[in-house]
Formats: C-alpha cells, structure tokens, sequence
C-alpha cells in the first residue's frame, strides 16, 4: 500500500513538472538567418520544407507556414507547445538531453 502512494506521488510530480516545465519555456521568433549545422546537403530533406536543428543551446525550428509545434523530453513529457508563425523560432532549452519535436506531421529527435 504504501508503495502504492508513492507511485502515485511520483506521477503527480511528473505531470506537475511538465506544467512548469511548459510555463517557463518561451519561443521567441528571430529574423536572422541561421542554418543547420552542417546542413550541405547532410542532413535528408523533411516534408513541407521543415527544418528542426539545435544550436547553442536552443531547439531552431523553421516553418513555410504556421504550424502546431510541441516539443518533448525522451520520456514523453510535453516540455512547451505553440503555434508557430512562418519562418524562424527558438527555443531556449536550460536542460542537455534528447527532445523530440514534432510539428504537425512531422516528428524529429534533437540533441542538445
């Protein structure tokens, strides 16, 4: 029983976790032109002309149009979601891990 209310009190904490997690992360939009590193034809082309990189310490996302964006930890805690306008986002990420991020139909893994 009382590992039980442990297990449940670990749960509790992961989802709230998740929830700051979310309220603290904010996309920012930037108008330069950044580009994947070693993007010379390296990396395959991603449908719809999506491009998901990491770059000092942010998770880049460039988009032809507006999509859903939605970004997770290796183990499948939503990290930040948002509606992203056309062109070039950042996402401050404070943690070096593996996210996963997927916009719209599309899903990538991302090392920082």
């Amino acid at each position: 029983m009382n590992r039980f209310f442990t297990l449940v009190l670990i749960a509790f904490a992961s989802i709230s976790f998740a929830d700051n997690a979310v309220a603290q992360l904010q996309w920012r939009s930037t108008s330069s032109e950044m580009q994947a590193p070693g993007s010379q034809n390296s990396q395959p082309a991603m449908p719809d002309g999506i491009e998901i990189f990491s770059k000092d310490g942010n998770i880049v996302v460039k988009l032809p149009h507006k999509a859903q964006v939605k970004v997770f930890t290796i183990l499948g805690q939503l990290v930040s979601q948002a509606e992203l306008n056309a062109g070039t986002s950042m996402l401050k990420v404070n943690s070096r891990g593996i996210y996963i991020v997927k916009v719209g139909n599309v899903t990538q893994k991302v090392a920082m």
